[in-house]
């Protein structure tokens, strides 16, 4: 199931565990926040909103604020001596989708535990075999430092 929502003048398609940027939002890291502005819901049998569908909602946990590049605006007029350099960066909020609810439901008020994912084993590495080139790394030899000639000593002088 899917849904298209609004928020912050945009609109984003979202599943279940789907995770977007958005404009900031008011929330701190690892709270749940709803997106009331449902526009379609879509699945086996998708709805179309009138401008919003009534009773869905759909619900993300905040993971962490951010802010985008730096845009600078530089303005010059010329033969003025007039120069104005601005930076404005845009605060961003990057959110995970936990559920899309419908017929008025209310989302959970904590983030569903994701299961932690184990590292897989390293494989033991065999013990190289001293027949096989391809296992056994020999050491290059060392280079010898050239030695420079002393100032001066390489040219004779033009009389």
């Amino acid at each position: 199931m899917f849904a298209v929502i609004k928020t912050g003048g945009k609109q984003y398609r979202v599943a279940a565990e789907d995770v977007i940027q958005v404009d900031r939002v008011n929330g701190q890291p690892g709270e749940i926040v709803e997106f009331g502005e449902v526009l379609v819901l879509g699945g086996d049998t998708p709805q179309l909103g009138t401008p919003t569908v009534s009773g869905a909602t759909v619900a993300g946990e905040v993971l962490q604020h951010t802010r985008g590049d730096k845009v600078i605006a530089f303005k010059k007029r010329r033969r003025k001596n007039s120069r104005r350099k601005r930076g404005y960066r845009h605060e961003f909020s990057v959110i995970r989708i936990t559920e899309i609810l419908t017929g008025g439901a209310k989302p959970s008020k904590t983030a569903a535990p994701r299961p932690k994912r184990e590292p897989k084993p390293k494989a033991e590495a065999a013990p190289a075999a001293e027949g096989n080139p391809a296992k056994v790394r020999a050491k290059k030899p060392a280079k010898a430092a050239a030695k420079k000639p002393a100032k001066g000593a390489t040219k004779s002088k033009k009389k």
